[in-house]
């Protein structure tokens, strides 16, 4: 994280502790709409996404699961930034959250909390870890029976 701001450096690794240690909306949800699994072979994360979809928009969010910190706090983040987002929205999110991990291409919006996992550029090998859960959101919101992987 040489390139990264002291201040920004340590908001990442707050956030990424707060988020591992009490991930929010970890919990199964018996009433999903859609359902999804991921899978990351390289460090081991494997994660259940839930949606509870009204009226085109996301009422409800989870994930339940296991893998290392960086994992466990983008699917956190996740969740808390997609409740209450349309489907379409959601969608926008997931590109723009990939592009601003990848640098593929140029994130469009303002993304938030979410901007403080953008610390993960800095570790390449990680930036599977943090999209895995919003691959398999993808998955869940397209009704894809696949297993998300990074791979």
């Amino acid at each position: 994280m040489s390139d990264m701001h002291p201040e920004l450096r340590e908001l990442y690794q707050e956030t990424i502790f707060d988020h591992n240690r009490s991930p929010r909306n970890f919990h199964e949800m018996a009433d999903a709409d859609r359902v999804a699994q991921g899978h990351n072979p390289l460090c081991g994360d494997e994660l259940t996404v839930y949606l509870r979809i009204r009226d085109g928009v996301v009422e409800a969010a989870s994930f339940v699961g296991h893998g290392c910190a960086i994992s466990k706090a983008s699917a956190s983040l996740m969740t808390e930034a997609v409740i209450g987002k349309t489907e379409a929205e959601v969608e926008a999110l997931f590109r723009d959250f990939h592009a601003m991990l990848t640098g593929e291409e140029d994130a469009d919006r303002d993304l938030g909390k979410l901007e403080v996992l953008a610390g993960v550029k800095e570790f390449p090998v990680r930036v599977k870890c943090a999209t895995l859960p919003w691959h398999t959101l993808h998955n869940a919101l397209t009704g894809s029976a696949e297993k998300a992987k990074t791979e």
